[in-house]
């Protein structure tokens, strides 16, 4: 789930309001958390069902054309709470509730909720499997991940905790290391962690979502890739002989 507390500014005041630019915020936001939970899983999705809708900023009446700034001439954690907000896009079509569930190729199964409006901002995973149950509280350097493993009532330490570390630049800290591997890549012909079919099933599923959201729930699948483009990547690039 992904609590984006900053949703009103980063998404609300300028064109990632409106779906003739993004289509909509479970493709916009939500395919970088489908792309990291179809990784956890080391599988991807296969069919979705979506919910959701506009249930706050349609209601907030000020409203103004934005285009001549940046999104850091009007961010500010004081704007709350979210019914107070300012110079909203004279345009919001997009939701900013939404809530998905995926079926994925090897069977697992995974929710998805966001929510534009919340207090606080970040990513909170949880998986369950045969062995235990982990969750991060926190989604950066000073986190933690915690682990439970054997059987209990409530238990909010869990049996084991790891503390995140090597992420305290954030989005610089994976950049440098996306932008070595793909150095590594061109050079040497190294293999990558993940390759494009990693970004087009997410951005699959987050499409297809969006057409279940915006039609009662209807029931969506992802297509499936061609079998010479799956093996191509799974290739590392290179064209079997």
């Amino acid at each position: 789930r992904h609590f984006v507390g900053h949703g009103g500014d980063y998404y609300f005041k300028d064109w990632h309001a409106e779906r003739s630019h993004v289509g909509g915020l479970l493709l916009q936001k939500a395919a970088h958390d489908i792309d990291v939970m179809h990784w956890l899983a080391d599988s991807h999705t296969t069919e979705v069902v979506a919910m959701g809708g506009l249930t706050l900023y349609d209601q907030v009446a000020s409203r103004a054309d934005n285009s001549d700034e940046l999104m850091s001439d009007w961010f500010a954690t004081s704007h709350w709470p979210p019914l107070a907000q300012e110079r909203l896009n004279p345009t919001i079509d997009v939701e900013d509730l939404s809530m998905m569930l995926m079926r994925m190729e090897s069977g697992v199964y995974a929710s998805y909720q966001q929510c534009h409006y919340t207090p606080d901002y970040w990513r909170n995973y949880t998986v369950i499997g045969t062995e235990g149950r982990i969750e991060n509280f926190g989604d950066g350097e000073g986190g933690l991940i915690r682990l439970w493993a054997s059987r209990s009532d409530y238990s909010p330490d869990g049996d084991t905790s790891f503390p995140i570390l090597g992420d305290a630049g954030g989005h610089s800290d994976a950049d440098v290391l996306t932008v070595t591997e793909f150095i590594r890549f061109v050079r040497d012909g190294a293999p990558t962690d993940t390759s494009p079919l990693g970004a087009w099933y997410a951005v699959a599923a987050g499409i297809q979502a969006t057409d279940s959201l915006r039609h009662g729930s209807r029931p969506e699948q992802i297509p499936p890739l061609p079998d010479d483009l799956i093996n191509y990547f799974n290739n590392n690039q290179r064209k079997q002989s």
